[in-house]
């Protein structure tokens, strides 16, 4: 078994190649293998900004676009509403078990921000979908220590991926 990624294209602005999706899944095994994770699936959904301003807003109170969001299946946060799922039968596999979350990038603001910081579009895709993953599985960037560590844990995985700075 290994970490999985589904995905789907929510929007029409931006083109998605396959080789983006065959470099987030590479991404994806990196980050797991960085992390000692090897199950567990990953959804990832790409959209414009006004539907990630109308989840940011209904989700997180927050009323703008944002460029990346992530909501794990797995969190155990104060603020997370607690979620009971009841398996009909001890036979049937809860289909939640290996579900991580979540991940939902605003295709336009992955654009805006890699001509802002002189990069390509897919090293930002890249750089926003291992900073959702590592959300999902309980990093956050709240405090300044939190923030170092995740951008440490981000660039690894970039470069051994091949996209740096």
């Amino acid at each position: 078994m290994s970490l999985q990624l589904d995905w789907s294209n929510e929007q029409d602005k931006i083109e998605i190649p396959e080789a983006w999706i065959t470099r987030l899944e590479q991404l994806l095994q990196i980050a797991g293998e960085q992390e000692g994770l090897t199950e567990g699936d990953v959804s990832l959904t790409f959209v414009d900004d006004e539907e990630i301003h109308r989840l940011n807003r209904d989700f997180r109170h927050i009323d703008r676009p944002t460029d990346v969001l992530s909501f794990a299946m797995q969190e155990d946060g104060e603020d997370e509403p607690e979620i009971v799922f009841e398996v009909e039968s001890e036979d049937e596999p809860d289909p939640f078990s290996g579900m991580l979350g979540d991940i939902i990038i605003s295709t336009e603001r992955a654009l805006a921000q890699s001509e802002e910081y002189g990069h390509s579009l897919e090293r930002e895709i890249g750089f926003l979908f291992v900073h959702g993953f590592l959300h999902l599985i309980g990093y956050d960037h709240e405090d300044a220590e939190g923030e170092a560590e995740m951008t440490a844990k981000q660039e690894a995985v970039l470069q051994k991926a091949g996209l740096p700075r």
